[in-house]
């Protein structure tokens, strides 16, 4: 018999970096499950990034060298392989899914570092906050998901809503707040979830993904797939997540 003593949280704070938690009302959410039935849909795009949207774009998480982001495609064209919408990292490196495991990772001069897991990095999310901020009138009124399990904090005290296989502490403030989290400490991970009140667009991500999925209108999936300091893929509701 495995006696395992539980991790030790602290109680979570009433503000998340700068964004408020919610505490009663979490209907500002509701809206994730009105749009359609994503039970059916688990391990799909509109899983992570709410169904029912026009268009839809895969953000990738960069992969590293010495600190610095390195993009998939400079890692695939080391490798010999290719970049597609749906390509996973393994797939990238010619590696298989236990990738994780193999003692030796990395190609000299070109990445040391895998893509990061979970919702959306930081530098990545200053990335998307100004083209983000173009598709919406409500900037200043936005609201985010953020997954129980992450960090060291304990969420039991605040009331939760429910996603596709993940439950979720609700919280309020302006998109440009959406990053300070990450001024916490290093178990700061930012919101999984991101949509403005006025429903333009849904950003979501996974602790188990080394991508962020957002759904929202053509003018916004083509913005984000031009964006420079993005390398990003278009993407249907009902592709499989990478």
């Amino acid at each position: 018999m495995y006696d395992f003593r539980p991790v030790h949280r602290e109680p979570a704070p009433d503000v998340y970096g700068r964004l408020r938690v919610r505490t009663d009302d979490l209907s500002p959410a509701d809206w994730l499950g009105e749009r359609g039935s994503v039970q059916g849909a688990f391990g799909t795009v509109a899983a992570v990034a709410a169904p029912g949207f026009a268009a839809y774009a895969r953000i990738l998480h960069p992969a590293g060298l010495d600190g610095r982001p390195v993009r998939w495609s400079t890692v695939a064209a080391a490798h010999g392989t290719r970049v597609a919408p749906r390509t996973r990292w393994h797939e990238v490196i010619g590696m298989d899914e236990e990738y994780v495991n193999a003692s030796e990772y990395g190609m000299p001069g070109v990445w040391d570092e895998h893509p990061e897991e979970g919702p959306t990095p930081p530098d990545v999310a200053r990335a998307l906050l100004p083209v983000l901020a173009r598709h919406t009138g409500t900037t200043e009124r936005c609201w985010f998901g953020l997954w129980e399990g992450y960090g060291h904090w304990d969420f039991d005290r605040f009331p939760k809503f429910e996603t596709p296989g993940r439950a979720e502490v609700l919280l309020a403030g302006p998109l440009a707040d959406v990053v300070s989290p990450s001024s916490l400490d290093v178990f700061a991970c930012l919101p999984d979830l991101w949509w403005p009140q006025d429903r333009a667009w849904c950003l979501g991500g996974d602790v188990d993904l080394v991508s962020t999925y957002v759904g929202g209108s053509p003018a916004l999936i083509a913005d984000l797939l031009a964006a420079p300091e993005l390398e990003a893929h278009p993407v249907t509701a009902d592709d499989p997540l990478g």
